[in-house]
């Protein structure tokens, strides 16, 4: 079955899903050629879909496929998937108008047109991503999040290529520690993702009610769970909830990239970041997607 996505507003697709090879291997995350290739789970079942598109950043039209079935189930839960993950949900237009008379922005956006920040759908996918990644660098992250995909995950054929459908709760809830530290998971971080597994497994922690909580009620429940900052909290807000009001000022790079193009290499306090974001108001998420990608830009000319 197939279908297309109406596009509001500019979108470079390409732009925007290039963090699913940026750093490595996403084996949840297929990119090949002209396409994103994933997996979607529909009454515990995974189903393979496949995304492609084309045209022009102000005329981007997508399509989304899922061979192997006629279930127009499934094909819905792959549309709002595809619509997540590429954040057709965000103002992107309203966030142009409304910064425009921001000098770093204002110069960033027509170098970046269309980028929106890539959402990850599933909430426990992104969590324990989040896991992977406190406080090493995001290539050895993802290395070692493809290691746990791999052996945990269940893989699913799409056409030629294979593409795993994250781990379930209840598969991780199981997992001995031993076999994570096995996998270059610190102890900790180990400890950190099967705990998380285990509330989420037994009901305790219900991340999909997340979505109906404020922000600050989000932030609390999240850091009452062992292993889990303010810094991952607010990332879960930023990409998996799609929160415009929020910025991860405790980030290493978003530290980097506002010390650079606004504080003129100058060191800045959280605080500071966070008082500079705020006149971004509900545009906040975009705005700092669009500085991260500034400063990949300027590191890579450099």
């Amino acid at each position: 079955m197939k279908t297309e996505i109406v596009v509001p507003g500019p979108l470079d697709a390409a732009q925007t899903l290039a963090r699913f090879h940026l750093w490595g291997e996403d084996p949840c995350n297929r990119l090949v050629g002209g396409s994103l290739v994933r997996a979607v789970e529909v009454a515990g079942r995974w189903h393979g879909y496949e995304l492609r598109w084309s045209g022009p950043v102000d005329g981007a039209r997508l399509s989304v496929s899922v061979p192997g079935t006629r279930s127009a189930r499934v094909l819905d839960a792959a549309v709002v998937e595809a619509r997540h993950l590429y954040g057709l949900d965000l103002d992107i237009e309203g966030f142009y108008r409304e910064t425009s008379a921001d000098p770093v922005l204002s110069a960033l956006i027509p170098r970046l047109r269309g980028l929106r920040p890539t959402l990850q759908p599933r909430p426990f996918e992104m969590l324990v991503g989040s896991v992977c990644a406190q406080q090493i660098n995001l290539a050895f992250a993802f290395t070692v999040r493809a290691r746990l995909v791999r052996r945990y995950g269940t893989p699913v054929k799409v056409g030629p290529h294979t593409v795993y459908g994250f781990p379930r709760a209840s598969r991780l809830a199981r997992a001995p520690v031993g076999e994570l530290r096995r996998m270059q998971f610190t102890t900790r971080k180990a400890e950190y993702v099967v705990g998380l597994a285990r509330r989420v497994a037994t009901g305790e922690l219900d991340l999909d009610a997340l979505a109906r909580n404020t922000n600050d009620e989000v932030i609390e429940t999240l850091t009452a769970v062992r292993g889990f900052g303010r810094w991952t909290a607010e990332w879960f807000l930023a990409r998996h909830l799609g929160r415009g009001d929020v910025c991860a000022a405790g980030d290493l790079g978003v530290r980097r990239a506002f010390e650079h193009f606004y504080g003129r290499g100058r060191e800045l306090s959280e605080a500071a970041i966070r008082k500079r974001s705020l006149a971004w108001g509900r545009h906040q998420n975009v705005a700092v997607h669009y500085l991260l990608a500034g400063e990949r830009l300027r590191l890579k000319a450099a």
